[in-house]
């Protein structure tokens, strides 16, 4: 077939529901954009592990201190599952992670930020992982199977972190003045950042992974779901929000912001990689893999047995 045919069957696939495999035939575009979709997930999640790692010390328990522990480890097998699947549709482990560190690819809005105290661990926990997971399930039905499959693993460790992050929230709340004060000041300075998340307006004439089904739905659909179950919860604990705040539409029933209201400048400048924590963070992973290189290296030579 020439490639006109096999575009128009692969599309007409796509549109009846059709799923894909590493091994079927693709257009490029479609091995590019779904490859460096899946790779910003993977470093987004590596990168995640940082901020909260570094909080390990500040857990005011032993039994916080094991818990968030055990979720940075987590976080660090979710990127390696999906450097994998990454893997398969050609670019190298090694290759991503290079660029990774190297400043060349992108990595979440969110992990760009510091972290200053427990009252954070709450927010990322319970807010910027649910936030997470709203995106995430939509991608359940995406087009590419294989990354289908391995969200299905990652969703469900994903719903455990929401439940840490949601239980260590509701302890700051219930807590002293001091733990309450806290929380808002972490809800403060993640609230802009947490909207950021989801991206600007979709362009959907544009957006090829939304067309190939790759994507299932806008950056304001998702981030009008999470604005609906999570502004709520916010205000029954008592809670307040700083700017763009979220006011219920009467006639619709939503919790809305208006685009206006919304300052894209700090996104803006961390998509050129330069947020305010983002040269330290890809700093510090760049000499962790420095450093850790011999193990790589010892794992890649062939085994040598004894005569």
């Amino acid at each position: 077939m020439t490639y006109e045919e096999k575009l128009a069957r692969f599309n007409a696939h796509i549109e009846a529901g059709g799923k894909v495999e590493t091994e079927d035939w693709m257009p490029d575009d479609y091995r590019t954009g779904v490859l460096k979709f899946i790779e910003m997930h993977a470093n987004s999640e590596i990168m995640g592990a940082i901020p909260e790692r570094e909080q390990v010390p500040r857990a005011p328990s032993l039994k916080r201190k094991m818990s968030l522990t055990a979720k940075v480890q987590d976080e660090v097998g979710h990127a390696q599952l999906l450097y994998r699947v990454a893997e398969d549709l050609g670019k190298s482990r090694e290759a991503m992670f290079s660029d990774l560190v190297n400043g060349k690819s992108k990595f979440h809005n969110v992990f760009h930020y510091p972290t200053k105290h427990w009252g954070d661990v709450a927010i990322i926990g319970w807010l910027i992982d649910g936030a997470a997971l709203v995106t995430q399930a939509a991608l359940l039905d995406s087009s590419y199977a294989p990354y289908t499959r391995v969200l299905k693993r990652i969703c469900s460790e994903e719903q455990l972190h929401l439940r840490h992050g949601e239980d260590i929230s509701l302890e700051l709340a219930s807590g002293t003045e001091s733990q309450r004060a806290m929380f808002q000041d972490a809800l403060t300075r993640w609230w802009l950042p947490i909207i950021h998340f989801f991206g600007p307006k979709t362009n959907v004439e544009k957006d090829l992974l939304l067309r190939w089904k790759v994507k299932t739905r806008t950056n304001e659909d998702l981030r009008q779901e999470f604005l609906d179950r999570y502004v709520p919860k916010v205000l029954e604990l008592g809670f307040t929000f700083p700017a763009p705040v979220p006011f219920h539409d009467e006639a619709s029933g939503h919790w809305l912001i208006r685009d206006e209201d919304i300052d894209w400048q700090p996104l803006d400048a961390i998509k050129r990689n330069e947020g305010p924590e983002t040269a330290r963070r890809l700093a510090l992973r760049k000499t962790i893999y420095d450093t850790h290189r011999w193990v790589r290296e010892a794992l890649a030579e062939p085994a040598v047995h004894a005569a």
